[in-house]
């Protein structure tokens, strides 16, 4: 009998409100232990800090996906000048972000960054398995304005090795590399591989790497095609992929079986770009669907198409558990 298909979610949940009034580290960890608890009771399998710890509240329109790594690590500079905006203009380097989120003026170093700090500050608050999310090398390398080395590939590496050395201290169920712009951009495929390899080469647990089209104002930035990115998705010493299908339909899946079979899937069947909750019918008959192209072993995780942090929790929530309920009466245990 093939093995139980596992529930998770991607990683961000939306920031609660009492957060942006007081951001202190105690409210924090009360904020994180009510998205832990929330996850538990959904009975999802494989849970997340929600990524809470990156909020901003002088940035709330952002997650902290980039802004949060980008601003701890050494020899990147935040303070902008007209030029470096008409240089980011030129450069083109991301289909969805209007600033730059840095720009590179000397060699990256780890500076505060302390993702050990981060793990450990939620580790504890939970018995469920817990996954630990990174953001990854190459959409880092590639959102930042390089005036400092001569390819951005090298800029990726030094990144991989900053996130590799932190990485490996950490004791998560599973450790998940977040990829959202190397959908737009397979002729990075080789450099950025190379890099995301070097960080999951440090992972002590599970390995998972997450590849989306982008999510703003409920919206995709990226376009492209899954069968683009499989050369790129088989190059990868992943124990898993997270990958986005809900809102794309699953006209695509078939190309998933040139994926090397050592590589587990997860599919997106919840679609964080619309305020619609699921049924737990509408959730089951989308993994059936991905069973019978895919099959059954092939198929490790059941998700959203990406992270929640742009929906009303009340929404969240309500996906969540449909989300578990579908994938048991997928299987049968209702």
């Amino acid at each position: 009998m093939p093995a139980r298909i596992k529930t998770t979610v991607v990683g961000s949940y939306p920031v609660l409100p009492w957060m942006i009034a007081n951001p202190s580290r105690p409210v924090l960890r009360d904020a994180i232990m009510t998205v832990l608890k929330t996850q538990e009771l959904a009975g999802l399998d494989l849970v997340t800090d929600g990524e809470l710890t990156r909020f901003d509240p002088s940035n709330p329109e952002a997650n902290g996906m980039v802004d949060y790594f980008v601003s701890r690590l050494s020899g990147i500079r935040q303070s902008f000048s007209p030029a470096d905006f008409e240089q980011f203009r030129a450069d083109r380097a991301s289909g969805y972000r209007l600033l730059t989120p840095g720009v590179v003026i000397g060699k990256v170093g780890e500076g505060n960054l302390n993702l050990l700090r981060d793990y450990e500050f939620v580790s504890g608050l939970t018995k469920a398995p817990l996954k630990f999310t990174c953001t990854g090398p190459h959409m880092l390398a590639r959102l930042l304005t390089n005036c400092f080395y001569k390819d951005v590939a090298d800029l990726a590496m030094d990144i991989a090795a900053i996130l590799r050395a932190q990485i490996e201290l950490l004791e998560a169920d599973t450790i998940q590399i977040d990829e959202a712009n190397i959908a737009g951009f397979p002729e990075d495929s080789a450099w950025a591989a190379a890099a995301i390899n070097r960080v999951l080469d440090g992972v002590l647990n599970e390995r998972a790497v997450h590849i989306c089209f982008g999510n703003f104002g409920g919206q995709p930035m990226l376009r492209g095609f899954w069968r683009d990115l499989v050369p790129f998705l088989n190059s990868l010493r992943a124990d898993h992929l997270v990958l986005e299908f809900a809102r794309r339909s699953f006209d695509e899946l078939e190309v998933l079986n040139d994926i090397d079979p050592k590589i587990g899937l997860g599919i997106g069947v919840i679609d964080i770009k619309d305020n619609e909750v699921e049924s737990p019918e509408l959730i089951a008959a989308r993994i059936e669907t991905i069973v019978k192209t895919l099959g059954a072993e092939r198929v490790h995780y059941v998700h959203p198409d990406c992270g929640f942090w742009m929906l009303r929790r009340s929404v969240v929530d309500r996906k969540m558990r449909a989300l578990v309920q579908g994938r048991d009466l997928f299987e049968g245990r209702l």
